[in-house]
């Protein structure tokens, strides 16, 4: 008991050290999408989500690189777009007054392309099995996903970029030439580096937790790593929300877990080479995750506005993604 209080502890210190070099670093990008003059739509989706993703980019790199854990890795991005669609939107619709409008744009481009990017991750990890065929562990079917596989994804994103910089081109917003650029990307490496040490400190818990409970260490990352790397996600949200720019609080949600998906769990596979998955795993994972995305489409796209009672739902979603892997650590059902 005193080893999982210890655990949690860890937990907690991780959590604050990606706070704080989130702040610094979500500071630093806004301040430089400001900079060069960038729209407030790529802002929101390029600029402020790929920095609040520096955390799930980094738990990816950390999990697969220093402990080989890559699933747990792909768990935590999983458990924190789940996070991210559910959690944030819900909390804030609570902390905004009434809604908080969507937009067309908001609805037709960035959820679709954001689907679209859930079908192709889960594409890149069934092309695997199908054509690089492995033993995975408790003799399921399993897949190696190699560096060509993970350039698909990683070639979408450059098309997502692409469609943004076009965005950006027909742009009528000037740079602010005020703002000291060299001060503002130091600390933005400072605010990195300070990520990084506490996402390993989020990773070595959920493994740690993983061993303690004789779990798969994925199921902690899904809610302990992906809880804690989510956390800039919800602060730039509800900064956005709570000042009345709902545009950068969901387009950032939206941005972020494309890059998340696009972007941080192929990028694994290129620096490591080849990895495994277990598809009895990732199946129900991403299946979860579309379950969450058919729900915030659904509900962003009802009259162009999240209710205070839609934002309920989708935080009583996110309640029963909790429940449900907690009875998956407790062995009461075992779909993963």
């Amino acid at each position: 008991m005193f080893a999982v209080a210890t655990l949690l502890g860890l937990a907690a210190v991780g959590t604050a050290i990606v706070w704080k070099g989130s702040s610094w670093l979500e500071d630093s990008a806004n301040k430089l999408a400001i900079a060069y003059g960038l729209p407030a739509i790529v802002q929101g989706a390029v600029i402020a989500a790929v920095g609040s993703s520096a955390p799930e980019l980094a738990s990816v790199l950390l999990a697969t690189l220093v402990h080989g854990e890559f699933e747990l890795g792909v768990g935590s991005i999983v458990g924190s777009a789940v996070f991210n669609l559910l959690v944030i939107p819900g909390l804030a619709v609570v902390v905004a007054d009434g809604g908080v409008d969507t937009t067309r744009e908001l609805v037709y481009k960035e959820s679709l392309f954001y689907m679209l990017a859930v079908a192709a991750l889960l594409l890149t990890f069934s092309l695997a099995v199908i054509y690089n065929p492995a033993d995975a562990a408790g003799g399921h079917i399993g897949g190696v996903v190699s560096r060509p596989l993970a350039l698909f994804p990683l070639a979408l994103y450059g098309l997502y970029l692409f469609t943004q910089y076009l965005d950006a081109a027909e742009s009528e917003q000037r740079a602010d030439g005020s703002i000291a650029i060299a001060r503002t990307w130091f600390w933005f490496v400072v605010g990195l580096a300070f990520i990084v040490v506490g996402v390993e400190a989020l990773v070595r818990a959920a493994i740690g937790l993983g061993e303690a409970f004789g779990t798969p260490s994925f199921l902690w990352g899904m809610t302990v790593v992906a809880a804690g790397s989510s956390l800039p996600d919800t602060f730039v949200s509800l900064t956005a929300a709570r000042a009345d720019r709902p545009t950068v609080t969901l387009a950032n949600v939206l941005g972020s877990n494309t890059f998340d998906l696009l972007v941080a769990v192929p990028v694994g596979v290129v620096v490591k080479g080849a990895l495994t998955v277990n598809f009895a795993n990732i199946v129900p994972m991403m299946g979860f995750l579309v379950l969450a995305t058919v729900a915030f489409f659904a509900i962003s796209r009802t009259g162009m506005v999240l209710t205070r009672r839609e934002g309920w739902l989708l935080l009583g979603l996110y309640g029963a993604f909790v429940c449900w892997l907690l009875v998956e650590s407790l062995g009461v059902v075992s779909v993963l």
